[in-house]
């Protein structure tokens, strides 16, 4: 499924916001009163489990198949470290530093320091759109397939993540308080503020301990602004999120590993 991560990385080249980088574990970056929040992203919130369910949560782990085999992705949801197990390389992130290893001769062809938290930030919309540091605004609802999806532009405060100019707009049914599109902008690779917004659909969610996560997204191509058609789907499986955190070590760098400048 080599072709879909390069799919996603074309369309998706986003830079996932990574929290301020907290040395203590018991700490939660995201921890901010849900009455400062707007009413509607409260509601989204509230619909998805609820925030105070979110923050009881330690750990996040999830894989996504594919061809040449699963790709397992484990978060520590206090101080996102992380890590992300392929058939032929590791990823991590030891809360300082990303690392890369090669578990063969093949070279690993992405971009590990965009690479690490991508996915994790994708998956763990919506909960993670309560980062500190970041602006809400109501926008122009989507029209899809002649139904309105009202938005919630996120904006960022200057020096959060990597990439504070990158833009999200998070589109929810009215009906039911759930999230069902993501629109982003790409700052990532060129620095600079974005108008080109990228489309996720979140096509099914699955309830795990307390929480309504996704199951399958999809990514839909864009013309002259406009939502096209679909161009792939990517799943999850083997959900796990737990008020338990994960072993410290295996965030820690491998001695064979090597650092991502």
């Amino acid at each position: 499924m080599k072709h879909i991560l390069f799919s996603i990385l074309i369309i998706s080249a986003i830079s996932c916001k990574q929290s301020k980088k907290i040395e203590n574990e018991d700490i939660q970056p995201t921890i901010v009163e849900t009455k400062k929040y707007p009413e509607t992203i409260s509601k989204v919130f509230k619909t998805h489990g609820g925030l105070d369910v979110w923050n009881d949560m330690k750990s996040l782990s999830f894989t996504m198949p594919k061809p040449d085999g699963n790709e397992i992705t484990t978060v520590n949801l206090k101080n996102r470290k992380s890590r992300i197990e392929m058939p032929n390389h590791s990823i991590g992130f030891d809360g300082k530093a990303v690392w890369l290893l090669n578990k063969d001769t093949i070279a690993y062809k992405g971009n590990p320091k965009f690479y690490y938290n991508l996915m994790f930030y994708f998956y763990a919309m919506p909960f993670v759109l309560a980062d500190n540091g970041i602006h809400y605004e109501n926008v122009t609802a989507l029209e899809f397939d002649g139904k309105q999806y009202p938005g919630i532009k996120i904006s960022y405060e200057s020096g959060v993540g990597e990439s504070s100019d990158d833009e999200y707009i998070m589109y929810y049914d009215p009906e039911t308080f759930q999230m069902t599109w993501l629109g982003y902008t790409v700052t990532y690779f060129s620095k600079e503020k974005s108008k080109d917004f990228h489309y996720i659909k979140y096509n099914e969610w699955q309830h795990v301990n307390g929480l309504l996560l996704p199951k399958t997204i999809q990514w839909y191509n864009v013309v002259d602004g406009k939502i096209t058609e679909k161009r792939n789907d990517v799943e999850f499986i083997d959900v796990m999120v737990s008020k338990e955190k994960p072993d410290s070590t295996v965030f820690v760098k491998p001695e064979n590993s090597e650092l991502v400048e």
